[in-house]
């Protein structure tokens, strides 16, 4: 109802959905925006990681995640109006339909694969050493 309220709204234009080629507000590949959607996932599920790891300082994870989530979307909206999440990508492209709906699936395989690339990441690089054992990390 508010974005309709806006002389010219179409909401065929994308309502905030995400998008590659012509529909990514920067003109960016689909390839570009692929990257930047794993990327930007990787990097904020390694922040979450690291800011709720029981041994960082206790009561700063809220400031650290909502840093970086603000960080990535200056990072990303101009090039796929970020999604880092699958459920933020769905909304907007079941409204939208038709070519939102078509790239969804990138909106969704990005995400996925940023989180598991952080998942397995993380603890190989900033595990803790097993008893017993030095840590040389």
């Amino acid at each position: 109802m508010i974005a309709s309220g806006k002389a010219g709204f179409d909401l065929g234009a994308g309502f905030a959905s995400n998008g590659y080629a012509e529909h990514s507000p920067g003109g960016y590949t689909m390839i570009a925006c692929l990257v930047s959607e794993v990327v930007l996932t990787f990097m904020f599920l390694v922040i979450i990681l690291g800011a709720t790891d029981r041994r960082a300082p206790q009561g700063f994870a809220p400031i650290a995640i909502g840093f970086a989530l603000t960080l990535i979307h200056l990072i990303g909206i101009p090039v796929t109006n970020l999604s880092v999440n699958p459920a933020r990508s769905t909304g907007p492209a079941v409204f939208v339909g038709g070519w939102a709906v078509q790239q969804l699936w990138l909106f969704w395989a990005a995400p996925i694969l940023g989180a598991l690339i952080a998942g397995i990441a993380y603890p190989a690089l900033f595990g803790e050493a097993e008893a017993g054992k030095p840590d040389t990390k």
